[in-house]
């Protein structure tokens, strides 16, 4: 009896040596799989931008870079610096392609209660067919929806790229504000026409930028 126990232990020892020896065998002869990428990490052709908060700071955002709002992909192709009475914030103009502009502005804004911290406003424009209206300083329909006056003044701006207006100047504008916070604006260069567009508010994490090296 104690010489079968003792065949069978000797057995069972010779088929694990014999199993490790086929795994270790098998590792030699197949590659390490490569490292995976990090899901959302941009092909070793560009480089991502990230700040020290873990998100991009959309202010840093640069004439050629590639912007993604949410799920969509853009174009950096001008730049307006704008400033007034000592409060300054900067505006994108973003080419979605097929002739399709959007304009990003951020701005830093004071803390909207004692003890917080200042914030950034950041804001993608839409156009919106006017037909003609100008502001008024009263409350206006639009689509159907009552806008009322939130504010507007006279900016100085400065251009860079592509915007479609000179390099320096002035720019009038003003903004109105619908109770369900939807923000209309009407904005022109001095002398020119009236152009409205409607704001829809982003989170700076909702920016991601890619740039070439």
């Amino acid at each position: 009896m104690t010489t079968v126990i003792v065949l069978l232990v000797s057995l069972a020892t010779i088929v694990v040596v014999l199993g490790a020896l086929v795994v270790t065998a098998r590792q030699e002869r197949e590659p390490a799989p490569p490292p995976r990428r990090p899901p959302g990490e941009p092909e070793p052709a560009v480089t991502a931008v990230d700040d020290d908060a873990g998100y991009f700071d959309p202010r840093s955002i640069m004439l050629g870079d590639t912007v993604y709002v949410e799920a969509a992909r853009y174009r950096a192709i001008g730049i307006l610096h704008l400033s007034m009475q000592g409060d300054q914030w900067t505006e994108y103009l973003l080419d979605e392609g097929a002739r399709r502009y959007n304009w990003l502005s951020v701005k830093e804004r004071a803390p909207l209660a004692e003890g917080e911290a200042r914030h950034l406003e950041v804001l993608l424009w839409t156009d919106v067919p006017t037909q003609g209206m100008v502001p008024a300083k009263h409350m206006l329909i639009v689509d159907g929806v009552e806008f009322h006056p939130l504010e507007r003044g006279t900016a100085a701006f400065r251009s860079e790229g592509m915007t479609g207006l000179p390099d320096r100047g002035l720019l009038d504008y003003a903004d109105y504000r619908a109770q369900d916070g939807r923000v209309l604006s009407f904005q022109r260069v001095q002398g020119g026409q009236w152009k409205a567009s409607y704001a829809r508010a982003l989170t700076p994490g909702s920016i991601r930028v890619e740039r070439l090296p």
